[in-house]
């Protein structure tokens, strides 16, 4: 029987990994935490401040005695001091800070002890609710100033969003899987010189095509709809997918499309009922390239769409113009933005490597 040689880890290269995962997940840990922070906490305290940690919180108030004269050294809670110490804080016997509030008019100390904070302090949902819809945002800015906006809706751009993604991934799918199909097992004349031609495509730039697609869709009154977002994206996605997919349909077994003509199958059964199935890694590898690919797009839809349906990536970047200060708001709107991206990849990762090493091993 047999052994497997396992292979050992080089501590280096597990170092430099450890390194790029954090490098990765601390920031996108503290924009989902400072998505949920009060607006004043973010301008006063770092986001890793929500984790357990020690720190001085107010825990009473003390009134002065107002004939108590402040021109000279007066005693609190058995501890004597002048007022321009009280003001700065003076630490007790006990551990306590006692600080003088406002002027000497106001007659107030504040009590302030050196506690532990538990997770999740001053935690709110009120973020998400000033993002999702488009009513009117009030909140306290560093300084203690109240600052009314109006929101941005930031609900209707996810649900463009998902409206040009969604087709734009199947579409180009459905068409690259039959494409990649007749290139691998079906005879036609000029079936290499067209295979050339789709992998060339490749890198080719998308930018010089905006201009021409822009001119047709204002002719043909495509221009600003959902339609054209897909034909656009179906365009600029088929040269990887029809080369992706080839690489996996190819080297499907011969002996599974053998048997299924000796049975009678027609090429459009063969594909339907053995190469859609057994393709599934690939066509799952290619579903998360174009979808994230689609969900981040800026540039086309800003083209193609403009401001008549809005999507995420154009929402978020009027946001940072007309809200630049405003924290809460912005972190809220790019944790949303990533929440469905990260929930396709996790859906479909398992096929992800298998769908990426396709035809890059024979035997």
């Amino acid at each position: 029987m047999s052994k497997v040689k396992k292979a050992r880890v080089n501590p280096i290269v597990a170092i430099v990994l450890i390194i790029i995962v954090v490098a990765w997940t601390v920031p996108t840990f503290g924009v989902f935490v400072t998505s949920w922070r009060d607006s004043r906490d973010i301008y006063a305290s770092g986001w890793w401040t929500v984790l357990p940690h020690k720190d001085i919180v107010k825990t009473g108030e003390i009134i002065i005695d107002k004939d108590i004269p402040l021109d000279a050294p007066f005693e609190i809670e058995g501890t004597s001091a002048t007022f321009q110490q009280w003001r700065e804080g003076v630490q007790l016997e006990d551990g306590r800070t006692l600080r003088w509030y406002g002027n000497k008019r106001t007659k107030k100390v504040e009590v302030f002890e050196n506690k532990w904070i538990g997770f999740g302090a001053n935690l709110t949902t009120q973020n998400y609710k000033d993002v999702l819809t488009g009513g009117t945002i009030t909140f306290e800015d560093g300084n203690g100033n109240t600052i009314t906006r109006q929101g941005n809706n930031f609900a209707d751009a996810v649900l463009n969003s998902i409206a040009v993604s969604i087709p734009a991934t199947i579409i180009p799918i459905l068409i690259a899987a039959f494409a990649a199909y007749a290139f691998a097992w079906m005879e036609f004349p000029g079936r290499k010189p067209l295979f050339i031609m789709v992998v060339a495509l490749l890198v080719v730039p998308l930018q010089i095509a905006l201009i021409p697609i822009l001119r047709d869709y204002t002719r043909w009154g495509l221009n600003g709809t959902y339609v054209g977002m897909w034909l656009a994206h179906t365009g600029f996605g088929l040269p990887l997918a029809v080369y992706l997919l080839y690489n996996y349909i190819s080297n499907l077994p011969r002996d599974v499309f053998e048997s299924a003509y000796l049975d009678g199958a027609s090429p459009f059964t063969t594909f339907v009922r053995l190469v859609l199935p057994l393709s599934i890694p690939a066509l799952a590898s290619f579903a998360i390239f174009q979808f994230l690919w689609v969900w981040n797009d800026y540039l086309v839809a800003l083209v193609f769409l403009g401001d008549k349906n809005r999507v995420v990536t154009a929402a978020l970047a009027a946001m940072v113009g007309e809200k630049g200060q405003d924290w809460h708001v912005l972190t809220a709107g790019a944790f949303m933005s990533m929440i469905i991206p990260l929930t396709v990849f996790f859906s479909l990762q398992r096929y992800f490597v298998r769908g990426l090493m396709a035809g890059s091993v024979k035997g």
